[in-house]
């Protein structure tokens, strides 16, 4: 119907799969320029050496997410409820014995995607066999030419297009890519003010033979004040045939080694759960500071700064481009929910202006 019009996606994250699956069902086949080798961006599971998946990226939503489950069920991926069973520890000094709590049965629990949250991103791709991806093509100037953008990557490649989409952080946006004509200042200046969300988080998965910890009573649940781990969960798969913990560290954690920061992991929780801890069959973390998600400095005094902005909402270059992703949309940004809903917007209006051309 559309497939005429030209239109290229710039990231290959859960937005922009979203938004290029929302337009496949349109007959509307974008092209998508992935600076990475991989899919999926802030999303990334990886597999144990027992075949465990463990998430490093986004992982956690719950029942206000209707538009994330929608998609799920659409894609027939199943959802189960994070495990929260037995005792939680609450660390507030490390020369203290840990505080012991439970979390009562909730309402509106956290869910978890059967097989991992890559799942998702695999099941979006397979729906968009006429959209392709070109992988490690980073977009350094997008340019107005008559009625067409000229895309040009750090490579050296030119694209041409009637439309893009920019579905990267805009604090990206700000330090890699230039805009010929220049963008109106006001929402040039907001772009390095826009939180990335995730940005300076690190994350670590580890994974066990046995659920240890789910014999000896406790649910994996812990917070810290004192310690490398500020948070951690049970991460046993859906079959509970594979087990293994997921969490944060605190961000000073950062300027240590991978192999420090496995040891002190290591030696703060066996202080907490005992040493059956100290022989994970993996150990991996992630500081998500690399090039992808983060770039330069960020001009951010409160969380969520400038999410949602209405300058995002609007499209530039007469109407030739267009802002998308979690950060830029007006509810549950940051979330995977506000991902899903930013690419139904922008696909709306999309499919609007085409269908009026």
């Amino acid at each position: 119907m559309y497939s005429n019009k030209r239109i290229i996606i710039i990231g290959g994250g859960l937005n922009g799969l979203v938004l290029a699956y929302l337009l496949s069902k349109e007959n509307i086949h974008a092209t998508i320029l992935e600076a990475s080798p991989r899919l999926g961006g802030r999303i990334q599971t990886l597999k144990g050496n027992l075949e465990t998946p463990l998430e490093l990226g986004a992982t956690w939503f719950s029942d206000v997410h209707q538009n994330l489950l929608s998609l799920l069920n659409e894609l027939s991926l199943k959802t189960y409820t994070q495990f929260s069973i037995g005792k939680s520890l609450f660390q507030t000094k490390s020369f203290e014995p840990p505080q012991e709590f439970f979390i009562p049965e909730s309402e509106s629990p956290s869910y978890r995607i059967k097989g991992g949250t890559q799942t998702l991103i695999e099941a979006l791709t397979l729906k968009i066999p006429h959209s392709p991806v070109f992988f490690n093509t980073k977009v350094s100037q997008i340019t107005e030419l008559g009625n067409e953008i000229v895309i040009s990557t750090s490579e050296g490649k030119n694209f041409h297009a009637d439309i893009v989409v920019s579905c990267i952080p805009p604090q990206l946006i700000a330090s890699h890519i230039l805009f010929s004509p220049e963008l109106p200042g006001n929402i040039a200046n907001l772009f390095p003010t826009v939180q990335t969300w995730m940005s300076g988080s690190i994350k670590f998965v580890l994974e066990y033979e046995m659920p240890f910890w789910r014999n000896n009573g406790y649910s994996g649940m812990l917070f810290s004040h004192s310690g490398i781990v500020t948070e951690m969960y049970d991460h046993t798969n859906f079959e509970e045939t594979k087990f293994g913990f997921t969490g944060f560290l605190n961000s000073s954690a950062s300027s240590y080694t991978q192999e420090v920061r496995q040891e002190l992991v290591l030696e703060q929780l066996s202080k907490l759960l005992g040493d059956q801890i100290l022989h994970p069959t993996t150990y991996s973390d992630k500081v998500w500071t690399d090039e992808f998600v983060y770039s330069g400095s960020q001009v951010v005094q409160r969380p969520h700064q400038n999410n949602g902005h209405p300058l995002l909402q609007q499209s530039y270059m007469n109407g030739k481009l267009y802002f998308s992703g979690t950060e830029v949309a007006t509810e549950f940004s940051g979330y995977m929910e506000g991902a899903v809903l930013s690419g139904i917007k922008v696909a709306k209006q999309l499919t609007r202006t085409l269908n009026v051309n």
